[in-house]
């Protein structure tokens, strides 16, 4: 994805609140979400280029399993980080990061910092993962290559470090907050006003653009929010929204250049993990 919005126990009804954008050129294939066939537990979109690795997901939950070991249930999501100076055509598919954690038993730390003993595999990405008890971040660009364990609040990321101020960020984390405190004591809340936040296609002015390393006209054309352009653009609009009880909703809209192409909501219940009374300190 290439914009995560993520209020993490910090609402008084859901546990996790995620709003993404996936931007991807249209010509690349992919699966809207489902429920995977080589893994029932596991929903989610998927990637269905020839990359080296597996093919991966860009968002996903998966349901607890045990088969896996795992008691709890999982989420996901992962954004590229932008240095193009730094792309390797050699590296393994980012996309698997998200499925090899959704589909394993290892807890998000654990999983994390094994990934950081070995980043040198993947272009740089973020990676959030979570077991629905805690909420930890990894890059594989952080100055100090650790994984964070996060606090409860509300967290912006596009294809910079977590919390990177690009106007996007900026300006959708500020919609966030507004949508959230609107969303409060119903039972079955639209999910149309979290939509509607990540379709805003204001770019942002000449000065305020990032320095990436890509043309002027492509920082340009990427600082919206949802971007059109026709060979690039945003693919899927993402909500899922998980409560305290477990109780879920993931909503997911598709685009092409010509507009949207499908829409797609699952409900359903995700086992939290328990919460032992042992908080574990940052790393």
């Amino acid at each position: 994805m290439c914009l995560i919005l993520v209020a993490w126990q910090s609402h008084p009804d859901y546990a996790l609140v995620v709003a993404g954008n996936r931007d991807e050129f249209y010509a690349r294939p992919a699966a809207a979400a489902q429920w995977w066939q080589d893994a029932p537990e596991v929903l989610g979109g998927r990637d269905m280029a020839e990359v080296i690795g597996e093919p991966g997901t860009w968002m996903g939950v998966a349901t607890a399993n045990a088969r896996r070991g795992h008691a709890g249930a999982r989420f996901a999501a992962l954004t590229n980080y932008r240095a193009p100076s730094e792309k390797r055509t050699d590296a393994r598919s980012r996309g698997e990061l998200v499925s090899h954690f959704l589909r394993g038993d290892q807890s998000p730390d654990e999983y994390l910092h094994a990934l950081a003993s070995d980043h040198g595999a993947y272009n740089g990405f973020n990676l959030l993962a979570s077991d629905l008890h805690d909420l930890w971040w990894y890059s594989n660009r952080s100055p100090s290559r650790q994984p964070q364990r996060l606090k409860p609040g509300l967290y912006g990321l596009s294809n910079a470090l977590l919390d990177t101020p690009w106007p996007k960020v900026r300006s959708r984390v500020g919609a966030m907050c507004e949508v959230l405190a609107a969303d409060s004591g119903q039972a079955t809340a639209s999910v149309e006003p979290y939509l509607q936040l990540l379709a805003d296609e204001r770019q942002a002015a000449d000065w305020e653009l990032p320095s990436t390393g890509v043309a002027p006209e492509w920082e340009k054309l990427l600082s919206s929010a949802f971007i059109r352009s026709p060979n690039y653009g945003t693919r899927a609009s993402t909500l899922l929204r998980v409560r305290h009880d477990g109780r879920f909703d993931f909503c997911e809209r598709s685009f092409d250049a010509n507009g949207q192409t499908g829409e797609v909501s699952y409900r359903g219940h995700l086992k939290v993990a328990r919460d032992t009374g042992t908080v574990p300190a940052p790393r």
